[in-house]
């Protein structure tokens, strides 16, 4: 953790100065951000699985504990009121100690409904971030998640920090270390729950600890975009794996896919051709190069794939145009990546939430952004058999369809290849396949 240690003493440095610069600009005396509440379930005296509130874990690496406030000005040391309530149905989660805890003022609250008593007394001019607006609201906040203040934020969490991007590279090395294990599991004849529980048991995280729910997909299965049904039992014919499962490390995400086929056939090389159309658009990457660009690069590159495969005919430009590489890649080439799955920012043109749309073409397009130094993005072409998609095409989109190769495939459901990869001013570092997943 000496690595973690060093790292972080300028993560926060950098963390108060965005607090001082946006408090400043808006007339604020600070923020205070709430790790969040448990959320009960609906006639039942259960809770939900809590997650935090990211502002909050962009702080410090406490994910599994509500009622926790983060007191912040810029210029103070910041104060972290952790919740330990006197409790014996519950394990109460010890007094933090780790590389971390030296920059906080720790305080311990044992009542949620006390906060109030640790909270500055000028509490009219601080704004509150966090998901509870009614007890804002009971607290006397005034200011609660200011469109100016979050708008910020958002923008400014595109930009790495050195702690952060390591965090990044750890959680990258626990999701490989599972995926090398799925992909063995997948061989050997498991089940798409067995996969999944082989997974898990490799990474040493569960199911509410990992970063979102895994996609663990068999043949045609492949061709949901997020599968998450888990077949207990094993197909009769084994055709195609997708797996597309990630990792948590101090609360940052890892977002890695990959995709198998049984046997080498026509499914097979396929993989093997989209593999490159994947490290082509990666060797794309720098500093003001607009994601959007490489996005629409993709589609002309999947357009060839479609004609090399004999999955369509024409031109690239006519399957672009007609919208043919739309139904058998609907989705956006990837995402922003960090303490969220799909980080927020990817629309922002500037801290003040300029909203940079996606193409008219393109809706799911996750960013839009132009890249910069020290951004994290995913990139996931993909290439499926999805009938009602195919079924929508205009008579001459279909008519550019080689519908007997489509038959062939549609058993194996589909293609995704995704690695999680940081720009750097001279040079692109693919986290996922440095960490040892290169195929």
């Amino acid at each position: 953790m000496e690595q973690l240690a060093c790292l972080y003493h300028a993560h926060m440095t950098e963390l108060n100065r965005r607090v001082a610069d946006i408090c400043l600009r808006e007339n604020l005396s600070g923020l205070v951000i709430h790790s969040g509440q448990p959320h009960r379930q609906f006639l039942d005296d259960l809770n939900y699985p809590f997650k935090v509130n990211p502002q909050f874990k962009a702080w410090l690496p406490i994910l599994d504990t509500p009622n926790c406030w983060v007191i912040a000005n810029g210029q103070d040391k910041p104060t972290l009121v952790f919740y330990r309530p006197v409790d014996f149905w519950h394990k109460v989660n010890d007094v933090p100690h780790a590389f971390w805890t030296e920059h906080f003022d720790i305080q311990l609250l044992t009542k949620p409904d006390r906060i109030a008593d640790y909270l500055p007394k000028n509490i009219e001019s601080w704004a509150y971030i966090g998901e509870h607006l009614d007890v804002a609201d009971v607290l006397g906040f005034s200011a609660r998640n200011p469109d100016a203040v979050m708008n910020y934020l958002h923008y400014h969490r595109a930009d790495k920090t050195q702690y952060e991007l390591e965090c990044m590279r750890r959680a990258n090395q626990i999701a490989v270390k599972g995926h090398l294990a799925a992909k063995n599991a997948f061989y050997n004849g498991a089940s798409e729950f067995d996969i999944q529980q082989r997974y898990l048991l490799e990474i040493g995280q569960g199911e509410n600890e990992v970063p979102y729910g895994n996609i663990i997909a068999l043949n045609q299965n492949a061709a949901i975009l997020h599968y998450t049904a888990l077949e207990h039992t094993k197909p009769a014919q084994r055709l195609s794996f997708l797996i597309d499962a990630g990792a948590n490390f101090h609360g940052y995400a890892a977002d890695i896919t990959r995709t198998y086929s049984f046997e080498k056939n026509r499914f097979y090389e396929l993989i093997v051709a989209l593999d490159k159309v994947q490290q082509t658009i990666i060797g794309q990457m720098k500093p003001g190069v607009k994601y959007v660009d490489l996005h629409i690069a993709t589609h002309h590159y999947i357009g060839q794939l479609l004609i090399d495969f004999e999955l369509a005919s024409g031109t690239v430009e006519q399957l672009v145009a007609d919208g043919v590489t739309s139904a058998f890649f609907p989705h956006g080439l990837g995402h922003m990546l960090g303490l969220q799955v799909h980080d927020m920012g990817g629309y922002s043109h500037d801290e003040r939430g300029t909203h940079i749309a996606a193409p008219e073409a393109h809706p799911f397009l996750r960013c839009t952004r132009m890249l910069a130094a020290n951004q994290v993005l995913t990139i996931e072409p993909g290439l499926y058999i999805i009938d009602t998609l195919l079924e929508q095409l205009t008579p001459t989109a279909k008519g550019l369809i080689n519908w007997t190769t489509v038959d062939e495939l549609r058993p194996f459901g589909g293609i995704r290849i995704e690695d999680n990869v940081i720009v750097h001013h001279d040079r692109v570092e693919n986290m996922t396949r440095e960490c040892g997943l290169i195929d």
